[in-house]
C-alpha cells in the first residue's frame, strides 16, 4: 500500500484509507473511532478492513531465532530478528508489510517498558501502514529462552 493516505471524518469515526499506485481498486481501509484512544503512537490500529476478492496469507508465529535457530538472550534483539524473520516469510510468500492486517504479539514477562521496543519495530517495518495489533503476555514460549513471537495476516492484491 505505497502512495497517498485520505483521512476521511464521518460521524466521530476516522477512517484512513490507503490509496494503492496500482491501478487495481483494491484497498485497505484503516480504521480508528475519533471516540477511543488513538493507538498509532504505539504502532497499531484499532482495525483494518480488507476489500473483497483478495488472497490472504496467515502467517505463523515468528521468534528471535536466526537461521541457525540460534535465540539471543536480550529481548530488543528477539524482537529485531522475530521481525526481520517475519519480513522474509511475507516476501517469500508473495507479501508486503504494507499489507499485512493484523498482528498478535506474544511477550514473555510482559512490562510496559518492554512496549518501547515492540512499537519501535513495529513502526520500522510497517511506517504509517499500521495493521491492527494484540499483545499477550505470556508466562513462556515454545523454546526455553524464547521471549517474543509475532503472527500476521496479510492480504494480497
Amino acid at each position: 500500500m505505497t502512495g497517498e493516505m485520505k483521512h476521511l471524518f464521518t460521524s466521530g469515526l476516522i477512517i484512513m484509507t490507503m490509496l494503492s499506485n496500482a491501478a487495481n481498486s483494491n484497498e485497505l481501509t484503516i480504521v480508528n473511532p475519533a471516540d477511543l484512544f488513538d493507538p498509532t503512537g504505539f504502532g497499531y490500529s484499532q482495525a483494518v478492513v480488507t476489500p473483497s476478492g483478495v488472497r490472504q496469507v496467515y502467517v505463523s508465529g515468528q521468534g528471535g531465532a536466526d537461521a541457525a535457530g540460534v535465540l539471543p538472550p536480550d529481548f530488543a534483539q528477539q524482537v529485531d530478528q522475530a521481525f526481520a524473520n517475519l519480513n522474509v516469510v511475507l516476501e517469500q510468500s508473495g507479501a508486503r508489510p504494507d499489507q499485512v492486517v493484523k498482528l498478535t504479539i506474544y511477550v514473555v514477562d510482559h512490562q510496559p517498558a518492554k512496549l518501547g521496543v515492540v512499537t519501535n519495530a513495529v513502526v520500522s517495518l510497517f511506517g504509517a501502514s499500521l495493521p491492527a495489533q494484540t499483545l499477550v503476555p505470556v508466562d513462556r514460549l515454545a523454546l526455553p529462552g524464547m521471549l517474543f513471537e509475532v503472527e500476521a495476516i496479510a492480504v494480497v492484491d
